[in-house]
């Protein structure tokens, strides 16, 4: 009996919203067992916008946002390629390519992906930047129960992880919203400027778990003198 006490005073603890504003997760190495597991209660999508910043000198392929079901490892993906100066944007394990963005590396970038069902259109903005707009998938939701990863890519549900698709950098102010943001909600995100809250996945009140070596540290900022 105090044994399930303890179980279900540790779940509860776990499912706390945690407020990591002004945080950034650091990912220090190259790994196939450290990643954070985002927990939402949402588990049918007609259509995504997940937006985050990070900052790497990665030259390899990975994938900072991953989102998995049992029918589709790749039902929302976003995968760099940055030898290449490519991203990668998968849903229901369909995937386009956006080119041409301009992707430096040891610089903080804010990454915007969106996707909606009805028209199947996907679409990447980079720093305020969009892309062009692609045929991803059309005709069916994404639907749960959703596992959603940062720092690896999912090759099956919740794992087969690759150490050479693995994210090594900073990682912060993660949103994501259940509908496709306007290009001004996007630039106001990019800007830092009064945007509304992911309805999803809030960086503000965020229920995650850590796995393995990922460590939750203040956001650095250049000096102003």
């Amino acid at each position: 009996m105090a044994l399930l006490l303890l179980l279900v005073m540790l779940t509860a603890c776990a499912a706390i919203p945690q407020d990591l504003s002004g945080k950034m997760l650091t990912f220090p190495q190259e790994t196939n067992t450290a990643y954070v597991r985002l927990t939402t209660t949402r588990q049918v999508f007609s259509a995504v916008t997940v937006c985050l910043r990070s900052f790497t000198d990665l030259k390899r392929d990975h994938a900072p946002f991953s989102l998995a079901t049992l029918s589709a490892a790749n039902d929302f993906l976003i995968y760099m390629k940055p030898e290449n100066n490519e991203f990668h944007l998968h849903s229901k394990d369909n995937e386009i390519k956006l080119t041409g963005q301009d992707y430096k590396l040891n610089t903080w970038h804010s990454i915007c992906a969106t996707w909606d069902s009805v028209s199947g259109l996907g679409q990447l903005w980079l720093d305020g930047k969009p892309s062009s707009r692609k045929f991803l998938s059309s005709g069916s939701n994404i639907s749960g129960p959703v596992i959603i990863v940062l720092g690896q890519d999912q090759d099956n549900y919740g794992g087969g992880f690759d150490i050479k698709q693995s994210f090594v950098g900073m990682m912060s102010d993660l949103q994501m919203w259940d509908y496709v943001l306007s290009p001004c909600e996007i630039q106001n995100y990019d800007d830092e400027h009064n945007f509304t809250p992911g309805n999803v996945l809030n960086w503000s009140a965020l229920n995650f778990q850590i796995m393995g070596r990922v460590l939750i540290e203040e956001k650095q900022k250049s000096c102003i003198f």
